[in-house]
């Protein structure tokens, strides 16, 4: 759709091809252009924090495991800002992060501190396809940090249905991966459980951020 549409004589107001005149217009998306702009900073944001923490529980303790990976996060959202990014993910993985450092440090406990980010993937499971049924799909606000839609495009039809799939997709993914998580948290070593982590995190979603940019760009 989006080379028919850069061929066709005239344009829809929202196309993607073709915004509105005196609007951003970005380079046609193709598979790799897209990966190459979000995977680095997803795996970032994803792993550098984590690693820190473990590299502080091992070398000092749980509090300093916390800080460490709180300084991570920061660290990370300040070079998403300095690179010109919105860093949406980097600032609500920010506030997450807080949140998780606080309980963490008043409950002195790793198991509580490294539930959260467990509890918080199942919200974000329940996010993702709450957002399909009132009509607004997270995938497509989430997209934004990948490749710049122009506000128009943004509210069709089209751009809703492909992104509400990926929301379910998503959606279930992130409640699969927080059963997992939890019952290798409350069952196992710290050791196994960060094992599951990294399987059931970053391998399997980078798979699904190919699908789902292969997946809009052959939809939209």
């Amino acid at each position: 759709m989006v080379r028919a549409a850069a061929s066709a004589p005239a344009q829809a107001e929202g196309s993607l091809s073709e915004p509105p005149p005196g609007e951003y217009t970005p380079a046609e998306p193709t598979f790799w252009s897209i990966l190459r702009t979000g995977v680095p900073g997803f795996l970032r944001e994803g792993f550098v924090p984590l690693a820190a923490f473990y590299a502080g529980l091992k070398l000092e303790g749980l509090a300093v495991a916390i800080a460490a990976g709180a300084a991570a996060s920061v660290l990370v959202y300040l070079y998403e800002r300095r690179a010109g990014r919105d860093g949406l993910l980097a600032r609500i993985a920010l506030a997450f992060v807080a949140l998780q450092s606080i309980t963490g440090l008043a409950s002195h406990s790793t198991t509580v501190y490294l539930a959260q980010p467990v509890l918080i993937a199942a919200a974000w499971g329940l996010a993702f396809l709450i957002s399909v049924v009132i009509g607004r799909p997270l995938a497509g606000a989430l997209a934004g940090a990948w490749y710049p839609f122009p506000e128009g495009f943004r509210e069709t039809p089209e751009f809703k249905r492909v992104f509400g799939v990926e929301s379910v997709v998503w959606g279930l993914y992130f409640l699969g991966r927080s059963a997992l998580r939890l019952g290798a948290l409350l069952n196992g070593s710290l050791e196994s459980f960060l094992l599951v982590t990294f399987l059931t995190g970053t391998p399997v979603m980078i798979l699904l951020l190919a699908w789902s940019v292969h997946y809009s760009l052959r939809k939209l």
